[in-house]
């Protein structure tokens, strides 16, 4: 799986593209179909402590793709919660392919 990091009025970081890959790669363990994930990391100003930090993930993979955003006060909670979306997403999705 291709990982492409996009940072939007943010200084890129290894430590940040570290743990997102790591979340990333726990979930094409489990849903092997993903081809690529593009990760976008922004900052906005909001007059809230507890959100401005952005992590948008789309998950390239056959059929339509997948998009979770979050944003919370740190991109560490972003990442994780768009990380659980797409996991919810992912295994929705394959329930619907089964065969029966």
């Amino acid at each position: 799986m291709d990982i492409i990091y996009e940072y939007d009025g943010v200084t890129a970081s290894d430590r940040l593209e570290a743990f997102a890959k790591e979340k990333l790669n726990k979930l094409h363990a489990k849903f092997d179909d993903v081809i690529r994930a593009d990760v976008f990391f922004k900052d906005e100003n909001t007059s809230s402590t507890d959100t401005g930090k952005i992590c948008n993930i789309r998950l390239s993979l056959p059929g339509p793709r997948i998009f979770a955003e979050a944003s919370n006060e740190n991109f560490e909670e972003s990442v994780s919660e768009s990380v659980r979306e797409l996991e919810r997403q992912l295994r929705k999705r394959k329930d619907k392919l089964k065969t029966y």
